[in-house]
């Protein structure tokens, strides 16, 4: 039974702070639908008004929207909009679910780190090469768009752990964490 009051705020604190580092890679993710709308708005344009299709579109937009997609995982954790199969989890107990949640963020946060480590290290490699797509005329670097996979994953694997952290109070108290109703989230 955890009931020693420094880790219940040491355990706050990493829901919090994992919860605010989520929320702003979420608004990053939501403004980047900025310019991705621009870039096809344009292209669209250009192709059909102007008759002069532009030669960056197909490139900015699958690296714009991986990079939504990514910077907007650990938001969707944070509020359980992952698909998950709930046939017999939502006949398990509070404990029982935590059982089963302890151990699938233990499988899940491997590879979750696994990966940012390899995006880590892509990302200072093409940095470093000054590695280029090589999809289009464009060719333009990918260092800034492996950057933002990187940084996904690394908010993915921090909200992993705070969950993480939320499963095992759940396990050893029985009650289940109130944090996501206290805490003002930034969604898309």
């Amino acid at each position: 039974m955890i009931t020693h009051p420094l880790c219940g705020k040491i355990t706050m604190m990493i829901i919090r702070v994992a919860g605010r580092i989520t929320a702003f890679t979420d608004m990053l993710a939501a403004l980047l639908t900025i310019p991705l709308i621009a870039a096809l708005v344009y292209e669209v344009f250009s192709r059909y008004v102007l008759d002069n299709p532009t030669f960056w579109a197909y490139e900015i937009s699958y690296m714009l929207m991986g990079s939504i997609f990514v910077l907007a995982m650990g938001y969707a954790l944070k509020i359980r909009q992952h698909v998950s199969v709930d046939l017999l989890y939502g006949r398990f107990s509070p404990r029982g679910k935590a059982v089963v949640d302890v151990l699938g963020y233990c499988l899940f946060g491997t590879a979750v780190w696994w990966m940012t480590v390899e995006l880590y290290a892509s990302a200072t490699l093409a940095f470093q090469n000054g590695e280029v797509t090589g999809k289009s005329a464009w060719n333009p670097v990918v260092w800034p768009v492996y950057t933002a996979w990187f940084v996904g994953f690394l908010t993915l694997g921090i909200q992993v752990l705070a969950e993480l952290v939320k499963s095992t109070v759940t396990l050893f108290t029985g009650k289940t964490s109130e944090t996501e109703e206290k805490e003002p989230g930034v969604g898309l």
